[in-house]
């Protein structure tokens, strides 16, 4: 059984400030890289505990954020920037059984989804799919499912849980804090969540085990709509001949492949 792992900083437990915290200039970056392992580890635990025998993980953080010296010894590690071109990622990404989040947080725009964001927390108000508004939870499953590879476990704050199991019902979750506004939570301490996480990721492999689930698909043609926050950002797309641009903030790309646009 292979389980790809998909990794980001801003949902995990302890980790509450972009500016000292989520930048890779910030004072307790590398601790909080340290944090976001020790919860990769834990659900490399439990996977294992499942009867996992492959698991890959893959840094999903912008400038990556796994403290690699810390790594469980039975995982393998994708990483590097910038990161490999969609084509080569997917190939890797095709050959797992099932799909994890670890340390994820909320869309942009959730009133208490800690670190809430989508994709660039300083540049991007909102992204809609076929006029409904998603953030990196549904780009990862909705990726992997068009692969094949269903998501079957999310962990970080409540928020980002909600968000995971509105989209896929029956999906396991693990909240590892609870957001009181963007910069603000109550966090459980390392040791608990990473007990949290652990059983969390042996009970959804287990379960899919048992009773194997679908991936997460939507049916198209697909309208990906990105609004940021200032024009100077899209004015970059006006000599992309694949988006449109709505709106001085908007832009617009389109396909019957979800995979041609959801990272486009």
């Amino acid at each position: 059984m292979k389980v790809l792992i998909g990794t980001d900083l801003e949902g995990v437990a302890g980790v509450v400030s972009f500016e000292q915290q989520v930048y890779d200039n910030a004072k307790y970056y590398e601790a909080a890289k340290k944090l976001l392992t020790a919860e990769v580890n834990a659900a490399v635990e439990g996977l294992l505990e499942a009867g996992a025998d492959d698991i890959l993980v893959s840094d999903g953080h912008g400038p990556g954020a796994i403290h690699f010296e810390s790594l469980h010894p039975k995982a393998k590690l994708l990483h590097g920037r910038p990161v490999p071109s969609q084509d080569i990622k997917r190939k890797v990404y095709a050959s797992y059984d099932v799909a994890i989040m670890i340390g994820q947080h909320a869309m942009a725009g959730i009133q208490t989804g800690n670190l809430n964001h989508t994709q660039s927390s300083s540049k991007i108000d909102y992204y809609k799919l076929n006029g409904k508004k998603i953030g990196e939870i549904a780009q990862f499953a909705l990726m992997n499912g068009a692969l094949g590879t269903p998501l079957i476990f999310l962990s970080g704050d409540e928020a980002a849980c909600r968000e995971a199991e509105e989209l896929i019902p029956g999906i396991e979750t693990a909240a590892v804090k609870q957001g009181l506004g963007r910069n603000s939570a109550i966090s459980l301490s390392a040791q608990a969540a990473a007990e949290k996480i652990r059983k969390g990721a042996a009970a959804a492999l287990r379960k899919y085990l048992a009773s194997p689930v679908k991936p997460f698909t939507m049916e198209g043609p697909f309208v990906l709509e990105k609004r940021f926050f200032h024009t100077d950002t899209v004015d970059a797309f006006d000599s992309n001949p694949r988006y449109k641009r709505i709106d001085p903030q908007t832009v617009q790309i389109s396909s019957d492949n979800i995979l041609d646009i959801i990272y486009a």
